[in-house]
């Protein structure tokens, strides 16, 4: 009986639910991310990525190309609500569910066992119109034979889209499509397939089984060598919770430059930070991992006093821990970062650190009426705020004493802007999953 597996994947999800819950950016170009001089893209609405801009991309490059952008900092637990949310709708709609990532879910519905591709075009649509209504984000759903497919047809319908591949279109969708589309295939196998002279799926597929094995490892290259002739028989099932997120690399040359070998370490931070970020989680441990030219393989971590998924903050732990593994010049073969002691929600200052106020001399005479100092409030763009006459807001600008609030989230539409004093006392934070207007 022909089998039916489907990937829903949000689209561009941060930046969706920053336009959702505050309808003033829908749109427009919006940066989810860091906004300091090291931060980093989390997520860019589809109107930025028209400027070239990209997750994970330096925020001041992001920046710069699209000057006009809405620049948000990331509230995670507004996210994981959204998220929640969806996949109940889709766990409503399926018997079997393998949730992937914060804003991705494969399902394989046991009403479209041996359906036709109609009826499941059918199925797709009834979903992605009820993510819609009753979510009010949008997504696409690619659907096949496998896994794989689903995920690659899915990322064709992007955005807001839906595909749906015949079975006898299969072959001829995946052989045409460029090596890197294929699952397990990242920039290291593309280089090794490149230099090749294999740049699509089909080149790869028409390969003797043993060249590819020879050239990406018994397991890895068996495995990659069975998806580009669509074989996938993985299934679709419930995932335990990860108890951490990893990436490594291993150079095709020996690194002795200590420069050279920092740099590397930065790009895997990244790539594992696009992995914490993807998951919905913040991190306390930092660990690397170094294997020398020996096979000799150190690790050392470094453990934060609260949970974080701040980019600089992870790359500069990673980068201090690899200094301290391994003595400069020694010929490395191998590095790994990964982030552990994982959490949903991390602990940072709203406001930053309050500068104690200077201490006086003791008086010559006690005051009649002391009077509690307080420290100056600081407001940030993208603050949740809360206003007894005019409900829940966000801040759009502070400076020069004053702070400018939109009112409105997800329920109310767009909201009017107001300005007030830096210190009124009114205005006072607000829970970010108040903006739902759940």
């Amino acid at each position: 009986m022909r089998r039916w597996v489907l990937h829903v994947d949000m689209d561009a999800f941060y930046a969706s639910v920053e336009q959702l819950t505050r309808p003033t950016v829908r749109g427009r170009p919006v940066l989810v991310g860091g906004a300091g001089p090291r931060g980093t893209v989390a997520g860019a609405s589809y109107e930025s990525r028209e400027y070239g801009v990209r997750s994970a991309m330096p925020m001041a490059e992001a920046r710069r190309r699209c000057p006009v952008a809405v620049v948000l900092p990331p509230r995670f637990r507004v996210y994981q609500a959204v998220s929640g949310r969806v996949l109940g709708v889709v766990r409503d709609s399926s018997e079997v569910v393998e949730q992937v990532s914060i804003d991705e879910a494969f399902l394989e519905p046991d009403e479209l066992a041996g359906a036709e591709t109609a009826a499941v075009e059918r199925f797709a649509t009834r979903l992605r119109e009820r993510i819609r209504d009753e979510v009010g984000v949008s997504a696409s759903i690619g659907a096949g034979s496998g896994k794989q497919l689903a995920k690659i047809a899915s990322g064709l319908a992007k955005p807001d889209g839906m595909l749906v591949v015949p079975p006898d279109e299969e072959l001829e969708l995946l052989s045409g499509l460029p090596v890197r589309k294929l699952w397990g295939i990242g920039p290291v196998t593309e280089g090794k397939l490149h230099r090749i002279g294999v740049h699509s799926i089909g080149e790869l597929a028409a390969l003797h089984p043993n060249d590819v094995t020879s050239l990406l490892g018994q397991a890895h290259g068996t495995e990659l060598h069975r998806l580009a002739h669509n074989i996938d028989d993985r299934p679709v099932a419930e995932r335990a919770e990860a108890k951490q997120v990893s990436a490594e690399t291993t150079f095709d040359v020996d690194i002795t430059d200590a420069a050279k070998l920092l740099a590397e370490v930065v790009g895997v931070a990244e790539g594992a930070h696009r992995r914490l970020v993807s998951s919905g989680r913040a991190a306390r441990t930092v660990t690397v991992k170094v294997r020398d030219s020996d096979f000799t393989t150190i690790s050392r971590a470094e453990t934060f006093s609260s949970a974080t998924s701040d980019l600089a903050s992870l790359t500069a732990a990673a980068r201090r821990l690899v200094s301290v593994a391994i003595p400069p010049g020694t010929p490395v073969r191998l590095v790994g970062v990964s982030y552990s002691g994982l959490a949903t929600s991390e602990q940072e200052p709203l406001f930053g650190n309050p500068v104690d106020p200077p201490r006086a001399e003791e008086p010559a005479e006690p005051a009649e009426r002391p009077v509690e100092q307080q420290p100056p409030r600081h407001w940030r763009a993208g603050d949740d705020v809360e206003h007894p006459e005019f409900g829940h807001g966000w801040v759009q600008g502070a400076g020069h004493g004053r702070v400018t609030v939109r009112f409105e989230t997800a329920a109310t539409g767009r909201g009017t802007a107001r300005t007030f004093t830096l210190d009124d006392p009114l205005l006072t934070p607000a829970d970010p999953l108040d903006s739902l207007g759940w």
